[in-house]
């Protein structure tokens, strides 16, 4: 089975062809970053609309780069949420054209299900059941999976999500849009130990996180600090000490309340290097495995789309309706 993955949920388009045969065939990114950067954050409409302007000639570049012909394909796959609504319009309707075109199925995808999926992309991919730890700018969940569409929440941010508090603090420190990765930049140069900031709720029973008020620690340390640039480095060490530190317990005591013995980290945040250092180091002591998707496909992308489309596709799923939601609990999903 051959399936066209597309993704538009927020400020990147991405498009990929998956074979359930050969693996991924090809997978293109475009990150409208220098689009939004100017004002310091997604705009929704310039989203939508850039979608629309690039969705075609990479949709046709990707067949190339694939050698695939349309007739190849047995469905299509697109995000259908959670995103804005704009954004994953562009995607839904060029999806279900394409669809009715090629005469194939389209499947909408839950964009972190998606997420969850991608470290099946890699070798050695993990083996069900596991727990997940789904962390991004919009999303910071934990989840425990015993296969594809058995979802079990396990916690969730009950403010600003693990990379929603990443770009926020940058943009008190001054730091250019995106802010999360500049952050975790500077934090490379500062000193661990002169300052610490709080590890929210790892001292109360369950797995929920909360990550605003290390926002307003951090307005606090800069309000009393000097205004130096070694300053400005040390409170980012100390902020994303906190951040992985906080994450890190959570995801320990989340296998420990489970028994699992695998760990999947996915979501942009899985990227930061000091976050997948504290991983390995966790659960090696543990005796678990800690699985990632390679470093390009943590952000979003078509490449997860296509291989939750294919699993959902190979598993008997039809055209659904033209919803797409903004919200959609990822406990809602049902075992294709």
């Amino acid at each position: 089975m051959r399936v066209l993955g597309i993704e538009t949920s927020c400020d990147e388009t991405g498009v990929a062809v998956y074979d359930g045969d050969r693996g991924l065939l090809a997978h293109a990114l475009y990150s409208q970053i220098p689009l939004h950067a100017e004002y310091g954050g997604v705009v929704p409409e310039l989203a939508s609309r850039d979608h629309i302007r690039k969705l075609l000639p990479m949709i046709r570049a990707a067949l190339a780069e694939a050698g695939a012909a349309p007739d190849s394909f047995d469905g299509i796959a697109y995000t259908a949420g959670p995103g804005l609504v704009g954004a994953l319009l562009v995607g839904a309707c060029f999806a279900r054209a394409l669809a009715f075109a090629w005469d194939v199925p389209a499947v909408g995808i839950h964009h972190m299900e998606g997420h969850l999926l991608a470290p099946m992309l890699e070798t050695p991919r993990p083996a069900f059941p596991f727990v997940a730890l789904l962390v991004s700018g919009g999303h910071t969940l934990l989840v425990e999976v015993r296969g594809v569409g058995r979802y079990h929440t396990l916690g969730e941010s009950i403010d600003d999500a693990a990379g929603e508090a990443f770009d926020k603090t940058a943009k008190l420190l001054g730091l250019p849009y995106p802010g999360g990765p500049a952050l975790a930049k500077l934090a490379e140069q500062g000193s661990s130990g002169r300052f610490r900031l709080p590890r929210p709720m790892i001292d109360r029973a369950g797995l929920d996180f909360s990550f605003s008020g290390l926002k307003t620690a951090v307005l606090t340390l800069l309000k009393n600090a000097p205004a130096d640039a070694q300053t400005k480095a040390d409170i980012a060490c100390a902020f994303q000490e906190a951040v992985v530190d906080t994450l890190a317990s959570k995801c320990e005591r989340a296998l420990k309340q489970t028994g699992q013995q695998r760990l999947v980290v996915a979501g942009g945040v899985g990227a930061n290097r000091a976050l997948r250092a504290r991983l390995r180091q966790m659960t090696a002591q543990l005796g678990a495995e800690v699985f990632y998707p390679r470093t390009e496909f943590c952000t979003d992308n078509g490449a997860m789309i296509a291989y939750a489309g294919y699993v959902r596709l190979q598993a008997g799923a039809q055209h659904g309706g033209m919803a797409v939601a903004a919200r959609w609990p990822l406990d809602s999903l049902a075992a294709p």
